[in-house]
């Protein structure tokens, strides 16, 4: 009995003690409430000072950056007017960073090589192998023929502008020139007339009548597009030739097996063994890398 009535007691005494507690809390909280937006302010003010504190550091040294960057690619002491300046070199810089991320693609339109895959594509699709060769292995093919054939042209390219070059014996702007010049020499000579003149004729360049005699007559706006329509044309040309005698197997095949009966079995399948004998038998491989690379005017000396 005594201790049933100490519990409630103690509830009570407990219940009395936190009271006060919650009443000093209800007191303060206005006050909290008043200094709360003060202390968001200052937070934001002491944020947008640091900021710019730390944005007038950076631009500082931000400028002492591209002092001394202009000065270590000039060459010369800041205030001075004599070198070159960093807007040039660095639109330079630009420049050349342009030229050598493009220059994958100016190779295959400006060589051989384009010739050569599509050949050796619609050969495989003639053959009726859709894997086989890879097309890592066609690739490595064409592009190991194309510097074949392009040897002479590289060889000129690099004793008139790169080697010069390296030699401190011309300026950039020179070797660019000679280096380009044997390239467009070989496009000019293994492009149709034809297709120059259209395109002389589309950029108002020349009269549709008149006949470029040498390559520094067409620009390259005119010889790059000239000499891709040139390539794909002979490509596709050379691949219909390709293509005709493994039509006529898949047609005497078709014709046996109709005359057989086994209307049910693809002619593809019976003939692809025969189309892969044939081409073994009269050396294909030989024949068509030799007329391939023997149908190109390879132009040493820079035309």
């Amino acid at each position: 009995m005594a201790i049933s009535l100490a519990l409630p007691c103690v509830k009570s005494s407990k219940t009395l003690s936190q009271k006060p507690e919650t009443d000093q809390v209800r007191r303060l909280s206005p006050i909290a409430v008043s200094c709360r937006p003060a202390l968001i302010w200052g937070f934001a003010a002491c944020v947008v000072l640091a900021s710019t504190v730390a944005a007038s550091a950076q631009e500082t040294d931000l400028g002492g950056l591209i002092r001394d960057l202009s000065t270590a690619m000039s060459g010369t002491e800041p205030g001075s007017d004599t070198g070159a300046s960093l807007s040039g070199r660095l639109i330079q810089l630009f420049a050349l960073m342009t030229v050598l991320s493009i220059a994958p693609g100016l190779l295959v339109v400006t060589t051989s090589f384009t010739r050569f895959v599509i050949v050796f594509s619609m050969l495989r699709s003639a053959l009726g192998l859709n894997q086989t060769p890879p097309n890592m292995v066609l690739n490595a093919m064409a592009l190991f023929m194309t510097f074949f054939v392009m040897q002479p042209v590289f060889d000129d390219a690099w004793q008139g502008g790169l080697r010069p070059l390296m030699q401190n014996a011309i300026t950039e702007e020179q070797a660019m020139m000679n280096i380009a010049e044997p390239f467009r020499a070989f496009m000019f000579v293994n492009t149709r007339d034809k297709d120059i003149a259209l395109f002389q004729d589309i950029a108002g360049e020349a009269e549709p009548d008149v006949v470029a005699e040498q390559a520094t007559d067409v620009s390259w706006r005119v010889i790059v597009p000239a000499f891709m329509i040139s390539e794909l044309r002979r490509a596709f040309t050379i691949g219909f030739l390709l293509y005709l005698p493994f039509i006529a197997i898949d047609l005497i095949v078709a014709s046996v097996l109709m005359s057989a009966g086994m209307m049910m079995l693809p002619p593809v399948i019976v003939s692809l063994p025969f189309k892969v004998i044939f081409f073994v038998l009269i050396d294909g491989w030989y024949m068509l890398a030799g007329s391939l690379m023997q149908s190109y005017t390879a132009v040493a000396g820079g035309g």
